[in-house]
C-alpha cells in the first residue's frame, strides 16, 4: 500500500513539475515575441486545466498576437455560454475592438460596466482588465462605478493613477486628496506620489494647481492634513517663511509635537537659508520646555551664530555657552553643546589647550562607548590641530579598538590616515586608505579614495616628496584656519614645482582657500587654469562644478554658471557631480524639474 501510495505521489509531482516547466516555457516564448510556439505550450496547459482562468486568458492574448481573432471569440465565447464573466465580456470587447469593429465592442463594455449594478466588488478587477488594454476612460468610469454602488469602497488612490497616466493632472491631485481625506496616514504616501508632480520653481503648473486646490481645501474643510500639504509643496519650492506660516497654523490647532516645525527649521538650514531657520529655532525656544529639545536648538542656533561671527563677536558667543551650562550643568544631557564648545575653544578661539582639558575632563562622566568616541574623536582632532600627531592618533585608535566596523570606526580610520598624511607618512596612510576604499559609508569611501589618489599620483614622481610633503603641510594649515600660510605654500608648490602632477591639486586647493576668503576672481583664475591646462585631469569636473556654483549662488551670475554645467552633463558624464549639474543646468534653461 506504502509503495502504491509513493507512485501516485511520485505521479502527481511529476505531472505539477511538467506543468510548471510548460508554463514558465509558455511565457518566456510569448515575452519573447515567439507566438507560434507560445500558442502551443498554452493550448497544452489549457488542454490540461480548461477551467485554469490564467491559462484561458492568456490563451487569448496570444490568439490575438497571431490575429486568430475567430479562434479568440470561440474560446471567450465558449466559456462565456455557462456564466458572463465580467472580464471574458472585457476580453470579447477588446477582441472585437482589434478587427475594427467598435460599435460591437463599445457595446460589450458598456455590458461589463452594467455588471457592477448587481456586483459592485467586481470594480477593481473590472478597472484593472479595461486598464491593461488602455481603455482608461472605462476604467474610471468602473472605479466610479464601483465607488457608487459601494459606500464602503474607495478607488481614489487608483482613480489618481489612472488620471496620471492620461495626464489629468488636476484630477490626479484631486483624487489623491480625496484618498488622504479618507484615509489621512497615507499622507506621506501621496506625498511621494506628488512629489513627480511639482518642482522647486513656484510658477511651474503643477505646483499653481496643487496650491489652488489645498488652499480650497483650507477654506472649505479646515483639515490638518491640508496644512501639512501646503507647508510641505512650499518646502519643495525652498519657501521657507511659508512652511513656517503653515507649520505654526497647524501647531496653533494642534498643540502638540514641535517636531514638523524642526523639520522646516533643519530643511531651511541645510539649504543655507540660516536667517529663516534662526526664525524658526526661535520659535520653538519660545514654545517648549523640553530640556532635549532646547539643548538641541541652542545647538543649531550657536553653530549659526559662530559660523557668521567676526573676532569681535567671538566673547559674546562663549558667554552664551558659559550661560547654558550654568543653567543646564556639564553632565551627558549637555555633551553635544560640549562638544561644540570644545571645538568653538579650538578652531575659533585658537585655545586648543583649553579645549583638550575641557574634553578630558567631558571623558570622566558616565556615558556610553559610542558617546565615548565621539569625544575622543573631537579631542584628536584638536590635538591634530596643535600637531600633537601622536597623542591625537592614540584616540582614533581606541575608537576603532572599542567599536570594531561601525561607521565612527571606519571615520576614524581616515582621520587616521589623514594624520598620517599629515606628518608625512604617506605609505602607511595608503594603507589605511586601502582598505577605506569599501567602506559603507559612501562619504567616506569617496574621501578615502581622493586622499589616496593624490598620493600615489605624486608619490613616485619625486623619490623625496617634497611637493607632496609641502602640499601636506599647506592642508594642515588650511585645517588649522591658517589660510593665508596655506595659500603662500601652496604659491610655493605652483612655483617651485610647475608642470609635476600636483600643481592641478595645489590650483583646486588654493581656489577653495580663495573662496573661503571671499576672494573670488582668484578662486576664479585658477579654477580656469585646471579647466585649461588639465581638462583631462581627475579634477576637471570639480573645477566645472565648483566654478558653476560659484558663479551660479554667490556671484549670481548663471549665464556664466549655465554652460560650465553643460560641460559635465556632456563630457563628464561618471562625474559625481552629474545628476546635480543637469538639475541645476535644466533649472537655468527653464525646465520643469520634477
Amino acid at each position: 500500500m506504502k509503495a502504491f501510495l509513493c507512485v501516485i505521489i511520485f505521479f502527481f509531482s511529476a505531472l505539477s513539475f511538467s506543468q510548471n516547466d510548460e508554463e514558465l516555457l509558455a511565457a518566456d516564448y510569448y515575452k519573447r515575441g515567439e507566438f507560434e510556439k507560445a500558442l502551443l505550450s498554452y493550448q497544452k496547459l489549457y488542454e490540461s486545466q480548461p477551467s485554469n482562468y490564467n491559462y484561458i486568458i492568456h490563451l487569448i492574448k496570444t490568439y490575438q498576437e497571431l490575429e486568430l481573432f475567430d479562434n479568440a471569440e470561440a474560446l471567450i465565447m465558449s466559456k462565456m455560454t455557462a456564466y458572463r464573466n465580467p472580464s471574458l465580456i472585457i476580453e470579447l470587447g477588446y477582441n472585437y475592438q482589434l478587427r475594427n469593429a467598435m460599435d460591437k465592442a463599445t457595446a460589450y463594455y458598456d455590458e461589463a460596466l452594467q455588471k457592477l449594478e448587481e456586483r459592485p466588488e467586481y470594480a477593481g478587477i473590472i478597472a484593472r482588465q479595461f486598464e491593461q488594454h488602455s481603455l482608461l476612460e472605462y476604467a474610471i468610469k468602473s472605479y466610479e462605478k464601483g465607488m457608487a454602488h459601494d459606500p464602503d469602497a474607495n478607488y481614489n488612490r487608483e482613480l489618481a493613477s489612472v488620471y496620471g497616466e492620461q495626464g489629468n493632472i488636476e484630477m490626479l491631485f484631486t483624487n489623491y486628496m480625496a484618498y488622504v481625506e479618507v484615509r489621512p496616514e497615507y499622507i506621506n504616501s501621496v506625498k511621494r506620489e506628488f512629489s513627480d508632480f511639482v518642482s522647486e520653481n513656484k510658477d511651474n503648473e503643477n505646483n499653481i494647481l496643487l496650491k489652488k486646490l489645498l488652499l480650497k481645501k483650507i477654506q472649505t474643510q479646515p483639515d490638518t492634513h491640508w496644512y501639512e500639504l501646503l507647508s510641505w509643496l512650499f518646502i519643495q519650492e525652498k519657501d521657507y517663511n511659508k512652511a513656517f506660516t503653515q507649520e505654526k497654523a497647524l501647531y496653533m490647532r494642534q498643540r502638540e509635537s514641535l517636531n514638523r516645525i524642526l523639520v522646516v527649521a533643519l530643511t531651511a538650514l541645510s539649504d543655507k537659508e540660516e536667517a529663516i531657520a534662526t526664525d524658526i529655532f526661535n520659535y520653538v525656544l519660545d514654545h517648549t520646555q523640553d530640556n532635549t529639545l532646547i539643548l538641541d536648538v541652542h545647538h543649531y542656533l550657536l553653530s549659526i551664530e559662530t559660523g557668521n561671527a567676526s573676532s569681535k563677536d567671538l566673547p559674546k558667543i562663549e558667554e552664551k555657552y558659559k550661560a547654558l551650562f550654568s543653567q543646564y550643568g556639564i553632565s551627558p544631557q549637555t555633551l553635544r553643546l560640549q562638544i561644540d564648545y570644545a571645538n568653538f575653544l579650538a578652531f575659533q578661539m585658537n585655545r586648543p589647550e583649553e579645549a583638550s582639558d575641557f574634553l578630558k575632563d567631558t571623558l570622566k562622566l558616565n556615558i556610553s562607548l559610542v558617546d565615548q568616541a565621539e569625544i575622543k574623536m573631537t579631542l584628536g582632532d584638536i590635538l591634530v590641530f596643535q600637531e600633537k600627531f601622536n597623542e591625537g592618533l592614540i584616540y582614533y585608535t581606541q575608537i576603532q579598538s572599542n567599536l570594531k566596523n561601525s561607521p565612527i570606526a571606519q571615520e576614524a580610520r581616515f582621520k587616521v590616515a589623514k594624520t598620517s598624511y599629515y606628518k608625512g607618512d604617506f605609505q602607511w596612510a595608503e594603507s589605511q586608505l586601502n582598505i577605506l576604499k569599501s567602506s559603507t559609508s559612501q562619504l567616506i569611501a569617496n574621501d578615502a579614495l581622493d586622499l589616496k589618489l593624490l598620493i600615489s599620483d605624486n608619490k613616485y614622481e619625486d623619490s623625496l616628496q617634497v611637493a607632496l610633503k609641502l602640499y601636506a603641510k599647506a592642508d594642515l594649515m588650511a585645517f588649522q584656519n591658517k589660510n593665508d600660510a596655506a595659500i603662500a605654500l601652496l604659491d610655493r608648490v605652483l612655483t617651485e614645482h610647475k608642470g609635476e602632477s600636483i600643481e592641478d591639486q595645489a590650483l583646486f586647493k588654493q581656489a577653495q582657500l580663495y573662496q573661503q576668503k571671499k576672494e573670488y576672481d582668484k578662486a576664479i583664475k585658477n579654477y580656469e587654469a585646471i579647466i585649461a591646462h588639465y581638462s583631462d585631469g581627475i579634477l576637471a569636473d570639480d573645477a566645472y562644478f565648483y566654478l558653476a556654483e560659484l558663479y551660479n549662488n554667490i556671484l549670481n551670475q548663471p549665464e556664466l554658471a549655465k554652460p560650465l554645467y553643460e560641460k559635465i552633463i556632456f563630457n563628464h558624464q561618471d562625474s559625481i557631480y552629474f545628476v546635480e549639474a543637469r538639475k541645476q543646468f535644466r533649472m537655468l534653461r527653464g525646465d520643469a524639474i520634477n
